[in-house]
């Protein structure tokens, strides 16, 4: 056990954790220079097209006598949970920060995630090779921040392999070894699974004590179902079978199981007829985002269902529950970490099984006080009560944290005001860098916030945030029509006060998205029955005069008459419908 070091690599988006993980596979020899791609623990083809890390992936490498057990964790806000599920199964992390781009908003979250869990910190400047790379800027806020002598800051490129020999020694040097347990029972803690649909769930466990080998009867500690271990192993980065996993290494557990439900992550894995006392759980994820997911064919509901059970078990913090729509059909109501998780699960959905979804407008989930006493969180615009029965609404706030240089502050300040952001006060990390606090509503960052804060600062601010708690607000149910018939999935709650701006930016959207059909078609939202904004689609026009020659103008007048009657028989008999394509909604989600 003194020769293991268990380690993750945590960093803000983009400041390259990635890159140095494959300099660390490489320089160790665990994967060949034939075998060796940009990006190799970013595994799913959506990670690699957006250059971006969603799942954690753990790989153990060989160097100088010690096995390293390397977890590469996401950097986004919106896969925080990820990083928190990382950190409990180490006992250190390389803290990665840009050369080019200092310390920012994620960076900070990430640390304290790391400092709760007592981890030892390793700091660590990447990108040294740039041409416009600050090294000595950037050590004095690493010092300013860890309160570290500037000796211990580390120093490397993840694309030339600069440094990175360093950094391999300083994980040895200075990354306690496991401890061991107090007693030779098993225990283990499960940070990650996924579904195998020949071997049942496999899961990605942390050994804490004992050892844990094919054959083993083993017990699920919070669901209390037990089963025989058929294969375990380590990652290598991919699956390599071992004869046993002991305490302080990690690895993969193939469980056999195929009710998923039975292997949930932050689990404590035990033998079977043993008490032993569960390792600590994780904290539950709390959603803040939520929107519904349909199939378009209503025969695909099975297959939807199947599908978010899987991704569940690979996506700790998604939850879902089932829907049912007079519109839509059967689908889920399913929470979210923010908008990327969103559209993320969405792509993967699509892409891992095949699926063609309509997905509702996000929404937050609101607190509202009835009239009669009772208390409701509602998380989707249909749940919301009459207005008669309505005492008070709440909604979700949450404390942004807003890192930037201070040229900018003037138009974040503005910014923020706009989606009326609270100022707390501002902090200054050095002479340049200062940190904005305030308290905004998550309705106000859910859509376009941090594409905004990224264009008034000129790509350099960087944003994050936590749940705050619930504040009184005044909000109202705005809906919208195609050609007379309500989209419950463009249903959306809106301020009192910005429902028209709202309803004519939708109605205005839909009118550049949707294709023109046969008829005139009337976009309109709608308040209470009320209409508050419309549009108009004008229709498709076949030429039927081209046939005509000669004759006086009686002809063709009566032919553009009987055309006119047939778009308006259209209408009355129902085939006026209109089929909303995808595009669309995400026109509307990203207005």
């Amino acid at each position: 056990m003194n020769n293991v070091r268990n380690f993750c690599i945590i960093a803000h988006i983009d400041h390259g954790k990635s890159t140095l993980a494959d300099r660390f596979l490489e320089m160790t020899g665990t994967v060949s220079k034939r075998e060796m791609k940009e990006q190799l623990l970013d595994s799913m083809d959506i990670e690699r097209e957006r250059g971006i890390t969603i799942k954690l992936q753990p790989a153990r490498m060989s160097w100088q006598g010690y096995e390293l057990n390397l977890i590469d964790t996401p950097g986004h806000v919106d896969f925080n949970y990820e990083v928190s599920r990382s950190l409990a199964a180490v006992e250190g992390a390389v803290l990665l920060v840009d050369a080019t781009q200092g310390v920012q908003a994620q960076t900070v979250a990430n640390l304290y995630l790391a400092i709760e869990q007592n981890l030892t910190i390793i700091p660590v400047i990447n990108k040294i090779d740039l041409p416009n790379a600050q090294v000595e800027k950037v050590k004095h806020e690493i010092t300013q921040l860890l309160g570290c002598d500037e000796e211990e800051i580390l120093s490397a490129s993840g694309k030339t392999g600069a440094g990175v020999e360093k950094v391999l020694q300083a994980i040895i040097d200075r990354v306690p070894a496991p401890k061991p347990g107090e007693d030779n029972f098993l225990r283990a803690l499960i940070f990650d699974s996924r579904f195998d649909e020949y071997r049942g769930v496999v899961a990605q466990v942390r050994v804490f004590d004992g050892q844990l080998k094919a054959g083993d009867k083993i017990n699920f500690l919070s669901v209390g179902k037990e089963t025989e271990v058929l294969e375990v192993g380590y990652f290598n980065p991919k699956m390599v079978k071992a004869p046993f996993l002991k305490s302080g290494e990690i690895g993969y557990v193939v469980t056999g199981l195929k009710e998923i439900s039975l292997c949930r992550v932050g689990d404590t894995i035990a033998p079977a007829g043993q008490k032993v006392q569960p390792l600590a759980e994780y904290k539950e994820v709390k959603p803040m985002v939520f929107a519904g997911l349909f199939c378009k064919e209503g025969d695909m509901y099975p297959k939807l269902r199947e599908a978010i059970e899987k991704l569940k078990l690979n996506d700790a913090s998604l939850s879902y529950e089932p829907e049912n729509s007079n519109a839509l059909g059967f689908g889920f109501r399913c929470g979210f970490l923010g908008l990327l998780h969103l559209e993320v699960i969405q792509e993967r959905l699509r892409r891992e099984y095949n699926l063609d979804l309509i997905v509702t407008v996000p929404s937050v989930a609101y607190q509202i006080d009835l009239k009669n006493g009772k208390n409701i969180i509602i998380k989707s615009p249909q749940e919301l009560p009459a207005p008669e029965a309505i005492e008070k609404i709440f909604e979700p706030v949450m404390a942004v944290d807003i890192f930037s240089p201070k040229e900018y502050l003037g138009s974040i300040m503005q910014l923020v005001s706009q989606k009326r952001g609270l100022y707390k006060n501002t902090e200054y990390l050095d002479e340049n860098i200062s940190v904005l606090h305030y308290n905004v509503p998550l309705t106000g960052l859910l859509v376009d916030f941090y594409d905004k804060l990224k264009s008034v600062s000129s790509g350099y601010a960087s944003l994050n945030y936590d749940f705050l708690g619930y504040e009184q607000t005044d909000v109202i149910r705005l809906d919208i029509m195609v050609a007379d018939d309500k989209v419950e999935a463009l249903s959306t709650l809106v301020y009192r006060d910005e429902a028209f701006q709202v309803g004519k930016k939708i109605v205005e959207t839909l009118k550049d998205t949707l294709p023109r059909q046969q008829f005139v078609v009337k976009l309109q939202a709608s308040v209470g029955g009320k209409i508050i904004a419309g549009e108009r689609i004008s229709a498709l026009r076949k030429d039927v005069t081209a046939k005509l020659y000669g004759g006086d103008y009686t002809r063709k007048r009566k032919l553009l008459e009987k055309q006119k009657k047939g778009k308006k028989k259209m209408m009355q008999i129902g085939h006026g419908r209109v089929d909303i394509p995808p595009e669309a909604f995400l026109a509307v989600l990203k207005r």
